[in-house]
């Protein structure tokens, strides 16, 4: 699946505190559920004991998540705080358990699901910024993103006989049969379910499922892009000195099949969303789970009163990127871009600077699709999720697209944007991921504080004709490396640096004990 900056890096528009947690969770629980025709009583998950998810899948928002996937609910429902209450108030029984799986990726989910006559099993993985991976329903290994319309049709030995039927009526990205246990499952990848009709006439056919696609770009059969990597594109522009905001809606255009309007609009709305989130955090959120109240409100004030020191528009910066923080921290809508954990750096930046400058949000959503397009880049050749790369994976890639998104504000070149890309991403390599009290707010509100302010630097370093030395693709490349040179506890939540710390363990223990105290199983200890 080629990424698309609207799937794999702006985006998605949610709640929760981790969007490699909460809506990621949501979707494999979306998909789960279609899987179950929207039927089942009970739910078995379980959880590789060596993965992140034994510790957090409670505080960083996988139950959330994947209990509102299971009732069908979208990402920004606010009912989702107290999914799993209402889950159980259904008569669903689900338990979730940890076991020794062996699974290689950290986020992996292994669900179990039941109803009189009727089991199916999904193991799937997070892999960053929502989005997911399907690697195996009922045994058969398969491979689903949700960027398509999923007909599996589950036959005992017709499958070869199914696939050839359906190929010759019916027009699809991709018709493939797996075999698992002497059984037989047909997979139709398209951009359409298969009609019932013609699944009435198909021989041999003993069920069939229908997994809506959980992604709001789809793909297409034979879909390509311009460029997939900061040297391909600079190549593709051949020194014409194209803004790097229009590539990314060339880009866009072909992977998403969308008309450049559209892409634009895309961004104008997601941009809107983001600004009624910082207005929000800036005038006050409320959340008992939670362990950094509402700060951001002083700091409005004393900016305002000139109090504090003379940041320039790195001081509105600092508030914006605290607003957005909190909104995430108190379950308020929120855009992961490119995940949840690092959701306040660029678009802080980005707004905070457009108007210090009085520009508009048409500008605002073009410095975004360019930072989008730093992000496909980033994306394509590593990940970023915190547990596969630790922080540098989040904040590193949030200051690098920042960074280009300024730049762009600024109306510098498309090499100019190159640079700054380059120099943010160096300066942040080897950075760990430890959230205190498995809560997504300390460090990480500093860390995408100084994110944002990274950006801002490298931005104009790279305007004043600063040298990067080091192209953006091999900075890429030696993150990864890096990420792979770390210990596990540097780069899987919750297990080494700050989060270990007395006071850390201490914090835990005291929200533990809130939350056991709530009573209501919904997580939000009040």
């Amino acid at each position: 699946m080629l990424p698309s900056i609207f799937n794999d890096v702006i985006g998605p528009v949610m709640r929760g505190p981790s969007s490699s947690h909460c809506a990621a969770a949501l979707r494999i629980g979306r998909l789960a559920r279609d899987l179950m025709d929207g039927g089942f009583d009970t739910v078995l998950v379980e959880f590789d004991r060596n993965g992140s998810l034994p510790t957090t899948h409670d505080t960083q928002g996988s139950d959330m998540g994947l209990c509102g996937g299971l009732m069908g609910w979208g990402a920004v429902d606010p009912r989702l705080p107290e999914s799993l209450r209402i889950l159980r108030e259904t008569g669903v029984g689900i338990a979730m358990e940890t076991v020794d799986a062996g699974d290689p990726h950290p986020n992996t989910y292994r669900l179990t699901l039941r109803k009189p006559g009727d089991v199916h099993t999904l193991r799937a993985i997070s892999t960053g910024g929502g989005m997911i991976e399907v690697l195996d329903i009922d045994g058969f290994a398969v491979s689903i993103g949700g960027d398509c319309f999923e007909t599996l049709i589950f036959t005992d030995t017709c499958g070869a006989d199914i696939a050839a039927a359906l190929k010759a009526g019916f027009e699809a990205d991709a018709i493939l049969v797996h075999e698992a246990n002497g059984r037989q499952m047909v997979e139709v990848k398209a951009s359409a379910f298969v009609p019932d009709d013609l699944l009435a006439v198909l021989a041999g056919v003993r069920l069939v499922r229908k997994l809506e696609p959980v992604l709001p770009v789809l793909s297409r059969k034979d879909t390509r892009v311009p460029y997939g990597s900061c040297a391909a594109m600079l190549e593709h522009d051949a020194g014409r000195g194209t803004p790097l905001w229009q590539l990314a809606v060339k880009y866009e255009m072909e992977r998403g099949g969308l008309t450049g309007n559209e892409v634009i609009t895309r961004m104008v709305e997601i941009v809107r969303i983001l600004r009624a989130s910082v207005a929000e955090g800036i005038a006050g959120t409320t959340y008992d789970d939670r362990v950094l109240g509402h700060q951001c409100g002083s700091f409005d004030e004393l900016m305002r009163a000139g109090k504090l020191l003379d940041g320039g528009a790195l001081n509105r910066i600092i508030l914006y990127v605290t607003a957005l923080m909190e909104v995430k921290s108190s379950m308020g809508v929120i855009v992961a871009a490119p995940t949840a954990g690092a959701c306040a750096a660029l678009p802080g930046a980005v707004i905070a600077m457009a108007e210090h400058m009085g520009l508009g949000e048409e500008d605002m959503a073009r410095a975004m699709l360019a930072s989008g397009l730093i992000g496909v880049f980033i994306t394509t050749r590593w990940s970023f999720a915190a547990e596969v790369g630790g922080c540098q994976a989040e904040g590193g890639s949030a200051a690098s697209m920042g960074a280009a998104a300024l730049v762009t504000l600024a109306g510098g070149t498309l090499a100019q944007a190159a640079a700054a890309s380059s120099m943010a991403m160096q300066s942040m390599i080897g950075l760990i991921c430890d959230p205190v009290a498995n809560r997504v707010e300390v460090p990480c509100l500093g860390k995408n504080v100084m994110a944002a302010a990274n950006a801002l630097s490298c931005a104009n370093m790279a305007l004043a004709g600063y040298d990067p030395v080091i192209p953006f693709d091999e900075v890429i490349d030696t993150a990864k490396q890096v990420s792979k040179q770390m210990p596990r506890e540097l780069r899987c939540t919750n297990l080494g640096g700050l989060s270990i710390t007395p006071t850390a363990i201490a914090l835990e223990e005291k929200l533990a004990a809130n939350r056991a105290a709530c009573g209501t199983g919904c997580g939000c200890a009040g």
